[in-house]
């Protein structure tokens, strides 16, 4: 666990401080060096993973007949300059002057561009453009986002709105992320929603469309469930294997154990507890290759959407046995995750035999 990956100074710009400022005793990087780092990852992506493939291969020179720059280097121009103005910016008027950079938020980040960048070469395999991608992307980012929030705003009330003081705490709760936490199949009902809105919005056939987003969306869960290790929410039962883990005092897990009872208020850390998040990380890179081969082979469209709402289920179910942050609901025996699980398992079931009998036959991939 980790919440805090490092800080950024904007008074140290090119600094590397190990040990951290005096107040700050973790890893501090000056903003310059952060800014460089940006601006070459940036041009690493557009050179070898956002460029299509007939442009890598031309051996034209990068000026078009009519004497213009190539749009890539156009691109990568108005980067730099964006990216000198914000830290210019950021060094003149900004009254913090030391930022912190958050596991979670970090993971949620890479979980963002590896996935888009990779539906961006599916999509262009059946005919979509990376810019629609990067669209649909930022809208299933940001509903997901918000979905997952607000179910489990709802899912945990009691706890997160205990001793309530007033409006503004209200609100500082609603977005606090640093205590937990995100419920995946609220994110998963909400951006299922905008997706659809979006789709209609773009004119776009939005099951044919899901084949190229669905194993991206599994490759970002896989990120994020490393972020909420870093964090410490969605944390596991208790454990007796050798990879167990424990986790430290004022933690979420400490916190939650303590305020149950299951834990003394003293104890240096808690007691070792099933990894869930790893669990639930690898379960999400798994799901992601398998729906990525079942892309490359599929002989209709939408069989990738339905296996892969089949086999998140079972996955999700499974786990869910070992959370130690979920308990039953309904007198079902089963956790609200696991009741969902259900439902979206029989839907998706049903789904992949419709469309083997009365489904569109999917494209050639190019």
């Amino acid at each position: 666990m980790r919440q805090v990956l490092f800080y950024i100074s904007l008074d140290h710009p090119f600094s590397i401080l190990p040990n951290g400022l005096p107040n700050i005793p973790l890893l501090t990087v000056g903003v310059g060096y952060l800014l460089m780092l940006i601006w070459v990852v940036f041009f690493l992506w557009q050179k070898y993973f956002e460029t299509p493939l007939a442009a890598k291969t031309d051996k034209q020179h990068p000026k078009a007949e009519n004497g213009k720059q190539d749009s890539s280097d156009n691109s990568l121009m108005a980067f730099t300059i964006q990216l000198l103005i914000l830290g210019a910016v950021a060094w003149l008027i900004s009254p913090v002057r030391v930022f912190p950079v958050f596991g979670y938020g970090m993971m949620l980040l890479v979980a963002f561009v590896t996935g888009a960048t990779w539906a961006g070469k599916r999509g262009e395999q059946v005919g979509f453009s990376r810019e629609l991608i990067w669209d649909v992307a930022m809208c299933i980012l940001a509903s997901g986002v918000l979905g997952a929030r607000i179910f489990y705003l709802v899912q945990k009330r009691d706890q997160v709105f205990a001793n309530l003081q007033g409006p503004g705490d209200f609100l500082i709760r609603c977005v606090n992320l640093k205590d937990g936490g995100l419920v995946f199949y609220g994110g998963l009902i909400l951006a299922t929603i905008a997706y659809f809105a979006f789709c209609a919005y773009r004119k776009v056939r939005p099951i044919a469309f899901a084949d190229v987003v669905v194993p991206s969306i599994f490759l970002g869960l896989g990120f994020g469930r490393i972020g909420c290790l870093l964090n410490g929410c969605c944390y596991g039962d208790r454990c007796e294997l050798p990879w167990a883990i424990t986790f430290p005092a004022d933690s979420v897990p400490f916190t939650a154990l303590v305020q149950l009872g299951y834990l003394a208020p003293d104890a240096a850390v808690s007691f070792p507890l099933h990894p869930t998040q790893i669990y639930s990380s690898i379960g999400g890179f798994l799901l992601a290759f398998i729906t990525a081969q079942v892309f490359r082979y599929r002989q209709k469209v939408g069989e990738v959407l339905a296996v892969g709402a089949i086999l998140y289920p079972i996955n999700r179910f499974l786990i869910e046995f070992v959370r130690g942050d979920e308990f039953t609901v309904l007198n079902t025996g089963l956790t609200p995750s696991q009741n969902v699980s259900l439902l979206v398992f029989a839907v998706a079931l049903a789904y992949l035999v419709w469309l083997e009998k009365w489904g569109v036959t999917a494209p050639t991939l190019k």
